[in-house]
């Protein structure tokens, strides 16, 4: 089993999690209530997409009796750290800089983003 900080999830496991991270623990139906009108998942469909997020470390399960509770073993943060750290892998060759440089010149970037950003930038800096 992976480590869940080392996880790499499907967009329909991102669904599950934000799910997730929005509440828990929460049972199978409750996930389902959650994402039912973006999705048109069944029951079963989450169910099962629960389930094997538990047999690959992200979800952790509870059972009790016929009800089952579930709950985030991957942060969100870390989630994102991950996706992160394989997008740049595939589309950057693993190079922050030059992914961060398309970021900040992207035209979806407003000029108020952009500056947060740069703020964040130095302030890293700085902490170093």
């Amino acid at each position: 089993m992976a480590k869940p900080v080392d996880l790499q999830l499907t967009e329909a496991e991102w669904k599950l999690m934000n799910a997730l991270w929005e509440g828990h623990p929460a049972t199978a139906r409750d996930v389902l209530e959650r994402i039912e009108e973006e999705t048109g998942w069944a029951y079963t469909t989450v169910k099962t997409m629960l389930e094997r997020l538990a047999e690959k470390g992200a979800v952790r399960l509870r059972r009790k009796g016929k009800a089952t509770a579930y709950r985030p073993a991957l942060s969100r943060e870390d989630a994102r750290r991950s996706a992160l750290r394989a997008l740049a892998d595939r589309a950057f060759d693993g190079a922050l800089a030059p992914m961060l440089h398309f970021l900040a010149s992207s035209e979806r970037l407003d000029k108020k983003e952009r500056a947060e950003l740069i703020r964040m930038l130095k302030r890293r800096e700085e902490w170093r």
